[in-house]
C-alpha cells in the first residue's frame, strides 16, 4: 500500500497527474490541473483542461489496493458497456480506456485513473422533499434491476463481504491489534466480538447464495445529479467509486437512508444508524419496493448491512480512505457509539409496511 499524498507535496501530486496522462494520451497536452478533491478521504482528484478545450477528470490514490483498484475499474468499464442501449447507458461516469479497456496507471505507490468529466445535472438539496424521497426511491429500484440483469455476465471480484469480514478477525486476533487500529484492549475485544457475530449471521442466513449485483454504497448528494422534468426528476449522472463492488444491494441503502433523511446529511459528519429507522426512509423503501421488491431476508439484512460498513469501511479501512483525524474519530465513535446501536435496528414496521411480515 503506497502512502497518501499530503497536502505538502501537491506539486509531486500534480506531476504524477502529468506522468500518467503522458502515458494515456500523448496526442494531447494538459493546459492546467485543478485540485477538486472533497479534502475528506485521501484520494486526490483533479480536473485537467487539455490544449483540444476538452476537460477530464483524474483520480490519484493510495487508498487499499492497486490490484484491486484496477480490478473495480475493469468491472465498472464492463457494466457501463452492458448498460448501453438502456436508459442507464450514459448515467455512470466512463471510465476512460485504450484499446476497450479501463486504463489504470500505476508506479508502485500511487495509482491514476481518468474519467469522463460528465455533465452534471441538478442536485438535490440537502433535505430533500417527502415526494422526491419517494421518486429517488423509485428511480434506485431501476437502476439496481438494470445492475441485476447484467450481473450474471460480469466476472466474479476479489473481494465480498464474508471475505473482508474474515480478514477485519484475522486483524483483531493478532497481538498488536490495539496498536493497529489506536484502540485499548477492551474496545480491540468489543470490535471482535461485533465481527465474530456478523460472520456468524452470514453463515446463519446461508449469504454466500444471495444475489450480488454491482454497487456503488456511497451515495451521498454530492456525488450525483438528477434532471427535472415537471415534478418529477430521474437519476441523470453519478460519479465517485470509491466503494464500488459487486454483492448484495442491501449495502447501497445506509447511504441511501441518509440522503433520506429528514435532517439532512452535509453538515455534520456522523455514521448514526437513526437514518435506517426514521419515516422517510420507510417512505423510499416503499416506492423502492414497487419497482424492484425486496424480499423479507433482504429487509432483516438492514441492520448487518450497515454493521457491515462500519466494520470494514470506518474500522478496517478507516485510516487508508479518511484522512487522519476524521479516521480516529470515525473509529472510536465506531466502538463506543454505533456498533451498540445494531442490535436496537428493529425493521419489524419496515417488513410489515411491503406486507413481508408474515
Amino acid at each position: 500500500m503506497g502512502v497518501a499524498p499530503s497536502s505538502r507535496d501537491v506539486l509531486d501530486v500534480v506531476d504524477i497527474v502529468r506522468r500518467a496522462w503522458s502515458d494515456f494520451d500523448k496526442s494531447r497536452a494538459i493546459q492546467s490541473v485543478t485540485e477538486t478533491s472533497a479534502h475528506v478521504s485521501t484520494n486526490r482528484v483533479f480536473r485537467l483542461l487539455l490544449d483540444d478545450r476538452s476537460t477530464t477528470i483524474a483520480k490519484v490514490s493510495s487508498y487499499g489496493s492497486y490490484f484491486l483498484f484496477a480490478e473495480d475499474h475493469d468491472r465498472l468499464h464492463r457494466t457501463r458497456s452492458l448498460l448501453q442501449g438502456t436508459r442507464w447507458a450514459s448515467f455512470l461516469a466512463e471510465v476512460m480506456s485504450v484499446d476497450g479497456r479501463p486504463f489504470t496507471w500505476y508506479d508502485g505507490q500511487c495509482w491514476v485513473a481518468f474519467y469522463s468529466d460528465v455533465q452534471s445535472g441538478t442536485q438535490l438539496p440537502r433535505i430533500v422533499s417527502n415526494d422526491d424521497v419517494e421518486q429517488l426511491g423509485r428511480e434506485i429500484a431501476a437502476f439496481h434491476l438494470a445492475c441485476s440483469d447484467v450481473a450474471p455476465q460480469l466476472p466474479a471480484t476479489s473481494n465480498s463481504v464474508k471475505g473482508d469480514a474474515i480478514h477485519l478477525l484475522d486483524i483483531l486476533d493478532s497481538d498488536d491489534a490495539h496498536v493497529h487500529f489506536a484502540l485499548t484492549i477492551e474496545q480491540i475485544s468489543n470490535l471482535r466480538m461485533y465481527t465474530h457475530d456478523f460472520l456468524v449471521a452470514l453463515e446463519r442466513i446461508h449469504f454466500d447464495e444471495w444475489r450480488k449485483i454491482p454497487i456503488l454504497v456511497d451515495w451521498n448528494l454530492g456525488n450525483f445529479s438528477v434532471t427535472r422534468s415537471g415534478e418529477q426528476f430521474h437519476l441523470n449522472t453519478r460519479w465517485d467509486y470509491d466503494w464500488f463492488r459487486i454483492d448484495t444491494r442491501m449495502l447501497d441503502f445506509y447511504f441511501l437512508s441518509r440522503v433520506s433523511s429528514a435532517t439532512g446529511d452535509r453538515t455534520v459528519f456522523t455514521y448514526s444508524p437513526h437514518t435506517l429507522l426514521e419515516e422517510r426512509f420507510t417512505r423510499f423503501l416503499r416506492a423502492y419496493h414497487e419497482v424492484f421488491p425486496l424480499s423479507a431476508a433482504e429487509v432483516r439484512f438492514l441492520p448487518l448491512a450497515y454493521q457491515f460498513f462500519i466494520l470494514n469501511y470506518v474500522v478496517r479501512e478507516g485510516s487508508k480512505f479518511f484522512q487522519a483525524p476524521l479516521s480516529d474519530e470515525f473509529r472510536r465513535d465506531a466502538v463506543a457509539r454505533y456498533l451498540p446501536q445494531v442490535s436496537s435496528l428493529d425493521v419489524t414496521p419496515i417488513l410489515e409496511l411491503l406486507g413481508l411480515s408474515s
